[in-house]
């Protein structure tokens, strides 16, 4: 009856990067990836299609990641650029900045790092999140 338009994440995944495997250099994918392992380096989706990048709730990524449609359960160290769609699962650890364009983050999700809308960059605004006190 109610129609609600999503930009979550196709569910096919065409490679894996297996737990106990690690990986030092850049890696460029279409379609969907999930990382079970540890990557030093670039993770970047290539071509016009939508990609997938699922980092599971064991995986380590020390460098900036690009695609467009991201789901985190691990660990990121580097910048993060999402164009569509970021999923922040509740055990993400993410240090470095953030840039998205819809983001749902679960409770226990933890951002070292600014979040910034891509929607507040074209229109040359950022927004900071600010702690609230606890006086």
């Amino acid at each position: 009856m109610f129609s609600k338009k999503t930009n979550k994440p196709q569910g096919r995944i065409d490679s894996l990067i297996g737990a106990g495997t690690k990986i030092d250099g850049s890696i460029s994918f279409a379609g969907g990836l999930r990382v079970d392992g540890e990557v030093k380096g670039d993770v970047r989706a290539t071509g016009e299609q939508a990609s997938t990048l699922v980092v599971s709730e064991h995986a380590c990524i020390e460098g900036e990641i690009s695609v467009s449609h991201l789901v985190i359960n691990g660990a990121v160290i580097g910048p993060v650029f999402s164009s569509e769609f970021l999923e922040l699962q509740s055990h993400a650890r993410v240090t470095g900045d953030v840039q998205y364009n819809t983001i749902e983050m679960h409770l226990g999700a933890v951002v070292q790092g600014r979040l910034v809308h891509q929607g507040a960059l074209t229109a040359g605004k950022t927004k900071e999140l600010k702690l609230a006190s606890s006086n």
